[in-house]
């Protein structure tokens, strides 16, 4: 499914009207047919108590408009409190404005601070359901002034907001809190999820999320190229092969792990198993020759183990390893690197060689992190396709930024360093951010807080592992794509 910043949405939308004819007030009726839709699926017994409709002066106002109307239509008591002056409005939004005058559908104009005290806050308590069309997704400057105020007496209020594309407030594009936000039960928002759903903050003040078909042409949407999209069941279950029946354990690709050191064993282990559960058909975890015996009674029993040379100062692999390393990649469809290694001089250079030299697709994790972080140089030529899933901290270090700047536009920073160096990057956190060099990118909406724990990581590393050295079994099927 695609996720729109609100540029490329409001190009859908002239793209619709200007290219295939489609008038405006057709748009705007459907999204607001969707929206009493998703009312009374939602809250039917609510609608008994009367709905409150709070709009702005733009179309976002005028879908509010479209609702009262039909509300009105199936005898719902409805009223309609604008918060501005009648002649602001023009187009698509005065036509629905004099629609709902004639049918004499109660207005009452807020156009300032005494009357939000007045004429607004003593009323919101009468209605059971407020639908929130103040402001819509091309919302760009904070909000503030009678606006701010009236968002803040809604939050406050025991309603059920029902908030028309996207709460009042939120940045369509990044998520952010422009001043006062709406912080909604519900959203219905038109045509496709906006980027700004997704992410946090804005993720905290859409509540549950419901997508109506206004009516865009899907031949608008393709030639469009939207690079954003939202991961779903059905999105990833297309991407995955189904098993042959004929397969054996040689059919499902080998995966290497160089991982572990003296007193990180742990990290072996947990990426192995990711590795395995993920369908790879062999695993071989390569790790210093210290760490063997220990590394041996925790892996899981189908994992295979190669000892390497190591540093004994620090029980660190050591870059004598490398011809070893090299030997045994023969075989194997695919890399990870990083979990448990360590940081010292060898461990540092054994690291650097998987990342620029190995011909294997790699997946660049925890301490090779750390390495690149510190001369990002070395895999701009790399021999091989690399992935990145660094945690905001690795993040902010691999784009030498403070975590709070990457966290404030997540997308952005993954994208911003999966074109610097060619790689894929997976942005760990909530809502993970997955971004290619070309510069599309995906949005995963699942996980939760349990999977905040040491080991998350090194898991996922060997899931990403097993993932790619299957893809690549089948030259047709590189990378999952």
């Amino acid at each position: 499914m695609k996720a729109v910043t609100s540029f490329e949405m409001q190009a859908l939308d002239r793209e619709a009207m200007d290219t295939y004819g489609i008038p405006g007030l057709i748009l705007m009726e459907n999204a607001g047919a969707g929206i009493c839709r998703f009312l009374k699926a939602h809250y039917k017994d609510l609608l008994k108590n009367r709905v409150m409709v709070v709009a702005g002066p733009g179309n976002n106002g005028g879908d509010g408009f479209v609702v009262a109307r039909r509300l009105h239509q199936e005898a719902i008591e409805v009223e309609v409190f604008i918060l501005a002056p009648r002649e602001k409005f023009r187009g698509d939004a005065q036509t629905n404005l004099e629609i709902i005058e004639r049918l004499h559908i109660p207005i009452h104009y807020i156009t300032s601070d005494p009357e939000v005290e007045d004429s607004l806050k003593p009323r919101v308590p009468e209605f059971g359901i407020v639908v929130d069309a103040i402001f819509g997704t091309g919302l760009k400057r904070p909000v503030g002034g009678r606006f701010a105020r009236v968002i803040k007496l809604l939050n406050e209020s025991a309603s059920k907001i029902v908030a028309v594309d996207i709460p009042s407030g939120i940045s369509a594009d990044s998520g952010e809190v422009l001043g006062m936000a709406v912080r909604a039960h519900l959203t219905v928002t038109m045509a496709m999820p906006k980027i700004g759903h997704l992410v946090a903050p804005g993720l905290y003040h859409t509540g549950e999320l419901e997508i109506v078909d206004i009516g865009i042409p899907k031949e608008a949407v393709k030639k469009a190229r939207i690079p954003g999209e939202l991961l779903t069941r059905d999105s990833i279950s297309v991407r995955l092969r189904p098993r042959p029946t004929h397969g054996h354990k040689g059919t499902f690709g080998h995966v290497l792990i160089i991982a572990g050191s003296r007193g990180k064993t742990g990290a072996c282990a947990l990426s192995a198993l990711g590795a395995l559960r993920s369908g790879a058909g062999l695993v071989t975890v390569a790790s210093p020759a210290s760490a063997q015996e220990i590394i041996s009674k925790i892996m899981p029993k189908e994992a295979m183990t190669l000892w390497l040379e190591e540093d004994t100062a620090s029980g660190e692999v050591s870059d004598r390893a490398i011809p070893r390393l090299m030997e045994n990649l023969e075989g194997k469809k695919a890399v990870v690197v990083g979990p448990g290694v360590g940081l010292g001089f060898t461990a540092t250079e054994v690291q650097k060689w998987v990342v620029s030299e190995c011909h294997l697709p790699v997946v660049v994790d925890a301490d090779a992190l750390t390495v690149l972080a510190k001369d990002v140089s070395i895999i701009k030529n790399a021999k091989g396709p690399r992935v990145l899933t660094p945690h905001p901290g690795e993040m902010a270090r691999l784009m030498d930024k403070g975590t709070e700047e990457i966290q404030k536009n997540r997308i952005n920073a993954a994208r911003e360093l999966a074109a610097k160096t060619g790689a894929i990057v997976c942005l760990k956190g909530e809502r993970t951010i997955i971004a290619a060099p070309d510069s599309g990118f995906a949005i995963n909406p699942t996980g939760n807080a349990g999977m905040g724990q040491g080991g998350m990581g090194d898991s996922l590393s060997g899931i990403i592992g097993g993932l790619l050295a299957q893809a690549a079994v089948d030259d047709s099927h590189v990378g999952g794509e």
